[in-house]
């Protein structure tokens, strides 16, 4: 059996992306996962530009695996992602080593371009955008665990002045609503109980109600999240990543009356700034975005809120970082992604002076992560003595004879349970009540059989 080795960078769309290559190789060939590159018959690099110096990354991975190539030609060595969107050609003449380089959109063509590349000796590059080809070419996700990602749409057409995605991802395309039901149903058939739906820009989902209909009917995300509600076993339904353009009042409906909709939401607001945010091309200003988030309140009020943030965005000044913690205090986060601005090349905001010293910039990040983990922790506190409907996912990493599970507050909660009912609770959801909040986890104890 040949061996698998991919290394993930950046978001959860890149693990669900490396989740399907390894799927599409699966289907052609037996494949196992190894953790170790210098096992692997295929080492795969799926790539993130988000971050700063991601391609200068990439080529220093790319070294590390050389001398393999150089020991084991058959080795295939490829490059996916957004920096592979983004470099296309110029990896392979910078890196003549790499087989294959392909997109996030033609990941699905692996199996054709290793063979490709095995039967005519030159490497292969595929980083064109054939829109919702991918999801149907792929085939079934393997299942682990009762949780699961399901990707409903790719990229992104909002052009914030600071983003790659637009030009890596390619724009917005949605698959259609069926064939999203079809994946989500399949999974609750084989034991999945909870569903993460997926895009950059999850809630701007408009897709046709059906695969092969030409009736030019379409449903908003509002509909689909009904849809996947309805799907029989399936208990906890999530999206991310959103944006607040698209929280629109149907969508702010969902929250209130479909209680499979975890009361937990990602809304990246990335400054507290309306100048800020203007310059970063966001559509809103902050007085939008606060309003948003009281109608989701309004709608749910047990609802857990966490955001992106940009510290130190060009021509950002401290008064405008003043207002962004201002904007924390008021909305109370449950947690953050938090980075300092890094220039992406190609973008408007690269091109913009920011003469901001990076020291500034960092101890603003440390300021705003600070205050985050406090909201945090003080969520956290709050939460000893409720009863918490947790999904099992499996034993306690630091104690096999615990298990460990999510809230619907997507916190990790690790609670003893007889050795014995390990095999039957895992899988499923139990009441448990909260004794405990520990910095990175809570402790609890069961107080109900599971249903």
């Amino acid at each position: 059996m040949k061996k698998l080795y991919i290394r993930t960078f950046g978001c959860q769309m890149n693990e669900y992306d490396s989740g399907k290559m390894a799927d599409v190789l699966g289907a052609r060939e037996a494949f196992v996962r190894t953790d170790s590159p210098e096992d692997a018959d295929v080492i795969l690099f799926n790539t993130c530009s988000v971050r700063e110096k991601a391609q200068e990354r990439v080529f220093h991975d790319l070294g590390r695996v050389r001398a393999l190539k150089a020991a084991r030609p058959e080795i295939i060595i490829g490059v996916g992602g957004c920096v592979a969107s983004q470099e296309g050609e110029a990896i392979v003449k910078r890196a003549p080593y790499v087989d294959v380089v392909f997109g996030p959109q033609t990941l699905h063509r692996l199996p054709q371009l290793i063979a490709r590349r095995r039967e005519s000796g030159r490497p292969q590059v595929d980083v064109s955008f054939p829109e919702v080809e991918k999801f149907d070419a792929l085939p079934s996700a393997r299942v682990e665990g009762a949780a699961a990602f399901v990707s409903i749409m790719e990229g992104c057409s909002k052009y914030c002045t600071y983003c790659v995605v637009p030009f890596t991802r390619g724009e917005e395309i949605s698959r259609p609503l069926d064939d999203v039901i079809a994946e989500v149903s399949a999974l609750a058939a084989r034991g999945v109980r909870e569903v993460t739906l997926l895009g950059q820009n999850v809630n701007a989902w408009r897709g046709a109600l059906h695969k092969d209909g030409d009736d030019g009917e379409g449903g908003d995300f509002a509909l689909l999240l009904e849809c996947v509600h309805a799907v029989e076993g399936i208990g906890r339904i999530r999206f991310t990543s959103s944006h607040p353009r698209e929280m629109t009042p149907r969508l702010i409906e969902c929250f209130a009356r479909l209680p499979k909709l975890a009361p937990q939401l990602h809304l990246p607001v990335q400054s507290g700034s309306d100048r800020v945010l203007a310059a970063m091309k966001r559509g809103y200003t902050v007085l939008e975005y606060k309003s948003v988030v009281r109608r989701l309140r309004a709608a749910r009020p047990d609802l857990s809120l966490s955001t992106d943030f940009i510290v130190g965005f060009p021509g950002e000044t401290e008064a405008d970082f003043d207002k962004t913690m201002k904007l924390i205090d008021e909305i109370g986060f449950d947690g953050a992604f938090s980075f300092v601005y890094s220039a992406r090349p190609g973008t408007p905001a690269a091109d913009m002076d920011d003469p901001l010293p990076q020291a500034t910039k960092l101890a603003w990040l440390a300021r705003l992560q600070k205050r985050i983990d406090e909201q945090a922790q003080a969520v956290s506190a709050a939460m000893v003595g409720a009863v918490e409907r947790v999904l099992v996912e499996g034993a306690a990493k630091k104690n096999a004879a615990e298990l460990c599970g999510r809230t619907a507050n997507n916190r990790v909660v690790n609670f003893p349970a007889p050795t014995h009912a390990h095999a039957r609770l895992v899988g499923q959801f139990v009441d448990v009540r909260i004794v405990a909040a520990l910095p990175h986890s809570l402790r609890g104890e069961i107080v109900l059989k599971e249903a």
